[in-house]
């Protein structure tokens, strides 16, 4: 039998940067409520993902060691500009954006991850009647320009938001926004959308599998008890806008059997897969964030099949055909736009 072939990795520009499409998501390192793992282990997982192609690592100042964890790895790795670190500040309470008080930020940043620039910056403001944000950014395009920070992104800004930004900030000022998107939650493809195109930033998407609920592992099975002991908090999150905003559990799992219907097609593929490859397949999406459970679990080969195939029109008419039945187009009105569900 012939070895089997791996996928090349896909790519996408992002300044400077050629990133694979799959960056590998470290918000599960801020709780022990998705399990847990010494340092060491969690680090050689790292390096494990780093080998197999995954080399961006998403991250942020409050996910808990995720910041010092991946700078241990990088510093150690053999090719370390070969490793993309993307983290965020993240503002949640009312402050003044003084150049003293972002620059302490930005260094701390710097510090955590053992490193003399910031890769990726995304900047998340949570109070949008304080208009600071645009202060604070000012500042983070000065540091830029003094070689602390390469790339400026944002996190979870609404499309008013961030047009507004893009144009105060200037042609490649912002190059990214990260947001929810996913088959239930689709609220990026209205107004944001249309920003990314108009300026050129890309989305980098959370929630894409809804914390593994778009999985083979949920179909045909009962709705679970929301509150049981054995869901992670992604998984409760994601569970109440399934069944309370987006439809019910019934039409889920229709959409799971037309999703497991579609990966039957494609040799080898997953419930996750056709996920995953539903939102890749937009243009002003750069990547999608799949979160891993460092030196718990990791799931690099299933992933990484979303790299070697493309929905076919019949595929994405048979999903359009269930999400019309759901309350998904309406998401933009009942919750509000990217990131209101956090404000």
């Amino acid at each position: 039998m012939p070895p089997i072939t791996k996928p090349a990795t896909e790519t996408f520009q992002l300044g400077g940067f050629l990133l694979p499409r799959l960056f590998t998501g470290l918000w599960q390192l801020s709780s022990n409520s998705w399990g847990s793992a010494p340092a060491a282990r969690v680090r050689r997982q790292m390096a494990t993902y780093a080998e197999n192609g995954y080399t961006a690592f998403d991250m942020a100042d409050h996910y808990g060691p995720a910041e010092i964890l991946f700078g241990e790895f990088k510093e150690k790795w053999p090719q370390p500009d070969r490793i993309f670190g993307a983290t965020k500040w993240c503002v949640f309470r009312r402050i003044d954006p003084s150049r003293a008080l972002v620059e302490a930020a930005v260094q701390d940043r710097l510090n955590r991850m053992k490193t003399q620039r910031i890769d990726l910056l995304q900047f998340h403001w949570q109070n949008y009647e304080d208009l600071g944000y645009l202060a604070a950014l000012h500042h983070l395009q000065d540091l830029q320009r003094e070689g602390r920070i390469v790339l400026i992104g944002l996190c979870n800004f609404d499309s008013i938001r961030m047009h507004e930004i893009c144009e105060e900030l200037g042609p490649g000022g912002v190059v990214s926004n990260q947001v929810q998107f996913s088959l239930i939650d689709t609220r990026p493809l209205y107004a944001m959308a249309e920003v990314c195109m108009e300026h050129n930033v890309k989305l980098l998407t959370y929630g894409t599998m809804c914390g593994g609920f778009l999985s083979d592992a949920w179909l045909g099975r009962d709705e679970p008890d929301l509150y049981s002991s054995s869901l992670t908090p992604s998984q409760r999150k994601y569970l109440d806008m399934i069944v309370k905003a987006w439809g019910s559990w019934a039409l889920f799992q229709s959409l799971l059997v037309v999703l497991r219907s579609i990966a039957d097609k494609y040799e080898g593929m997953s419930i996750a897969n056709i996920a995953t490859r539903w939102v890749l397949d937009h243009p002003f999406v750069g990547a999608v964030i799949v979160g891993a459970r460092m030196g718990v679990s990791e799931h690099t080969d299933d992933n990484r099949k979303v790299y070697g195939f493309r929905l076919s029109a019949e595929d994405r008419g048979a999903i359009e055909t269930v999400l019309a039945q759901s309350n998904g187009p309406r998401l933009i009105k009942t919750i509000g736009d990217c990131g209101a569900e956090y404000r």
